[in-house]
């Protein structure tokens, strides 16, 4: 028998297959569709089970406690503050025209018009939207959730349902106090940098401010609530691949919740102001 050559064979190439770029974004699309889809089912469905039995009164006051009382630290802080930079940011410009006292007018318009509602929302995003993300993305990965279903509970009714109710009711009573301690903040802060008077600051502050004013400053605190419930519900609820998992659906609630509050501010401001102005 003839002697073979020694053949040394190495691992075998694979074929470079590549996907196309169109099938990736017709998957993206997909996606992105299906996901606008169970968004608006959970939505539909939280709201819908307001005005059915069984009612969850302990979870929801649970919530409340934990959304409202738990923030509101945060939520007072940031607000005396953020007072007290509006004073000193726009008194620059009204001490230019000899007009130092109506810094009040616009630090009062200014706060209940749009910064208290929206810092407000991205501040208790930043918490309480993580925070539902990843209690119920736990929930999900243990199976508890499954178990839920399993023992004839409905997991929408029992875990949605109290958060959105509670983020409902708490995110525009920490509006109101945010508002409020910046006014105060304010205050403060102009009798020290322009020496004027607490009685004329407040005076010309809440004279500045119109029913208009209060009903979209009180408004929009409510879409922002269901906005930043319904996305960390949303989140939490379609976790998938473990703890990591977890951690990712966190991060992308706090993400997706501040875009969004963000981008129907534009629009709820651009519909208070043409309702203002054919109602008030």
């Amino acid at each position: 028998m003839a002697d073979a050559p020694l053949q040394v064979t190495g691992p075998e190439v694979k074929a470079d297959v590549r996907t196309p770029v169109r099938e990736v974004l017709t998957d993206v699309f997909r996606t992105f569709v299906a996901g606008v889809q169970d968004y608006s089912l959970l939505c539909a469905r939280s709201v819908s089970n307001i005005f059915s039995r069984p009612f969850y009164f302990q979870d929801t006051l649970t919530q409340m406690d934990d959304i409202g009382v738990g923030s509101l630290p945060i939520v007072l802080l940031a607000g005396l503050f953020i007072g007290a930079v509006l004073v000193l940011q726009t008194a620059t410009q009204f001490v230019r025209f000899g007009q130092a006292s109506l810094t009040g007018d616009a630090v009062s318009i200014a706060l209940v018009r749009e910064l208290g509602p929206t810092l407000t929302g991205l501040l208790v995003a930043g918490r309480c939207a993580s925070g539902i993300a990843s209690e119920l993305g736990s929930m999900q990965v243990t199976e508890q959730v499954d178990a839920m279903r399993a023992m004839g509970t409905d997991p929408y009714r029992k875990l949605v349902t109290p958060r959105v109710v509670a983020t409902l009711l708490m995110v525009p009573l920490l509006t109101a106090l945010n508002d409020f301690v910046g006014l105060l903040g304010g205050c403060i802060s102009a009798m020290f940098s322009l020496r004027l008077g607490a009685v004329e600051f407040w005076t010309r502050a809440i004279n500045a401010l119109d029913l208009g004013d209060l009903m979209q400053g009180l408004a929009k605190p409510v879409v922002y609530g269901f906005i930043l419930a319904t996305v960390g519900c949303y989140k939490g609820l379609t976790v998938r691949g473990g703890t990591q998992g977890v951690g990712r659906a966190t991060t992308q609630a706090v993400v997706v919740s501040s875009v969004m509050i963000i981008i129907a501010d534009l629009f709820l401001t651009k519909f208070a102001l043409y309702m203002s102005d054919k109602i008030f």
